[in-house]
């Protein structure tokens, strides 16, 4: 490897656009390249939303809600809350056009500290464990047919999940056209399933099978930690109308198509949540919806004779492709924290045969697969959505600070300022109210934040580090350039 490979990491936060080859200018730069349009903006959104949970939650919605006619409210308030924080995150994106979502908003508000936290979070509590979740959805939907009416192993479950991350991590390092051409096809298997679910379902209410919507609310709870618990459940399948956000900087005309695959994705991803779970209902009973951890699965069985064998496939392929997409988003996520110092260097590491950060790619897989010690899914979504949901309420804060601090910013899309100022309430509901119904979740979600602050004091602001450390992690980030191929951003080939 040349010793021009060691550079330090750049401190640019400009778009990131140029390519490898020959020459003295933007040609002769490793960077990552602006390859995703609108469609695959669409895509990308669609294809984090639309992964795993809606054929997972509809049970947790229900369990927590206590009725039918409660579990639909909180599925339609739930994609217009998810509408209303893409507004916002419209604002945020092509106001602050980088890469890294939250962490550049956060960064930019309320400086290094709390910027440092979420990236913390994200990559210790959050993306690891949606990782986790989507990988064990898709085992389990993989297992499902080969178990019929048996308990599946756990370690059967486990080693397919962790074989889906590794396949995944491997292609998304290789090569981002490739995997964006998968979204094409796992979106086909998305819209075939959540399609025989709606359209089974409407046939089958219109026949009469109306018996599971009368007296709809009978049972509904009154704790409010209980019904804050329950939009954890369907904030979780909406999850992922921010992720193209972390990946602004890929984005041909941000400014533009940004806010367009926002606009489209969101309204239809809510309608055809609210339907599939309607047709859901139209089928199951409640009972039987509770007592199934693979409900679409359930609800094939029930319904077709024949063709229930494509549903645990159909599904199986959603999961596989909502994961495959996060593992791309979040990746970014790590790999600009690292190159504005907040993480270690080899994190900001490009791969330049294929112009990706495989770095950070190889370390969220680890990361994910260390979360597959458990197969208790709900648990999981609980802990990851608690967190979450603290740092988009940051987010948001960041927005209103900003409106107040620099009124001048530049802002191609600026939204009515009541509407940033009813997610921030709404946040706050979901953060503050569930603390006394899961405070197990709650408290591990709060402890790993808080030792992030220690690991920021040593690693970022503790400027004069002993020559030994120093040259430990030059050796290091050496070691991995030459391991994967990797250099540094911008820099000369």
């Amino acid at each position: 490897m040349p010793a021009r490979a060691a550079m330090t990491v750049s401190e640019t936060t400009e778009p990131l656009t140029g390519q490898a080859g020959g020459g003295g200018s933007g040609d002769d730069r490793v960077k990552l390249k602006k390859e995703l349009g609108l469609v695959e903006g669409v895509a990308i959104i669609i294809g984090i939303i639309v992964g795993s949970g809606i054929f997972v939650s509809p049970k947790g919605v229900l369990a927590t809600t206590g009725s039918v006619g409660m579990s639909l409210i909180v599925w339609v308030v739930c994609g217009l809350l998810s509408m209303v924080g893409a507004l916002c995150y419209a604002e945020l994106g092509t106001s602050i056009p980088k890469s890294g979502g939250d962490y550049a908003y956060i960064n930019e508000g309320f400086g290094s500290l709390p910027a440092f936290l979420f990236l913390w979070d994200a990559n210790l509590i959050f993306v690891p464990t949606t990782n986790a979740i989507m990988a064990l959805t898709f085992a389990n939907y993989v297992l499902q047919p080969f178990f019929p009416g048996c308990e599946m192993p756990d370690n059967a479950i486990r080693l397919i999940a962790a074989l889906a991350i590794c396949l995944l991590t491997f292609i998304n390092s290789w090569n981002v056209r490739i995997t964006t051409k998968l979204q094409d096809v796992f979106m086909v298997t998305k819209i075939a399933a959540l399609l025989m679910i709606i359209v089974a379902g409407m046939i089958h209410l219109g026949k009469g099978h109306t018996e599971n919507f009368q007296d709809a609310f009978k049972g509904t709870t009154t704790d409010p930690g209980q019904v804050a618990v329950s939009f954890y459940n369907g904030i979780y399948s909406y999850a992922g109308w921010n992720y193209l956000n972390f990946m602004t900087e890929e984005l041909k005309s941000p400014y533009k198509n940004l806010p367009r695959a926002i606009y489209f994705s969101l309204p239809l991803v809510t309608v055809i949540y609210v339907l599939a779970n309607v047709a859901y209902l139209a089928v199951l009973s409640p009972t039987e919806m509770l007592s199934s951890d693979a409900i679409a699965v359930t609800f094939a069985n029930e319904l077709f004779s024949h063709g229930a064998w494509l549903m645990p496939l159909f599904v199986a392929l959603s999961a596989l492709g909502g994961l495959s997409v996060h593992i791309m988003t979040s990746s970014r996520l790590c790999f600009v924290g690292a190159r504005q110092g907040h993480f270690p260097d080899f994190l900001a590491l490009i791969n330049y045969p294929c112009h990706t950060p495989a770095t950070s790619l190889i370390f969220l897989g680890l990361l994910s697969l260390a979360y597959l010690s458990t197969t208790n899914i709900y648990t999981l979504i609980e802990y990851a959505s608690f967190v979450e949901s603290m740092f988009i309420l940051t987010s948001i804060a960041s927005l209103l600070y900003m409106r107040w601090k620099k009124p001048d910013m530049e802002r191609p899309i600026k939204i009515n300022l009541v509407i940033p100022i009813v997610f921030l309430l709404v946040c706050g509901f979901l953060v503050f109210l569930p603390i006394y119904v899961r405070p197990w979740e709650v408290g591990m979600g709060l402890f790993i934040t808080a030792t992030g602050v220690p690991a920021y004091l040593v690693g970022v602001r503790w400027k004069n580090k002993p020559a030994a450390f120093t040259r430990f992690s030059e050796k290091l980030t050496r070691g991995i350039q030459i391991l994967t191929l990797s250099v540094k951003e911008d820099k000369i080939l």
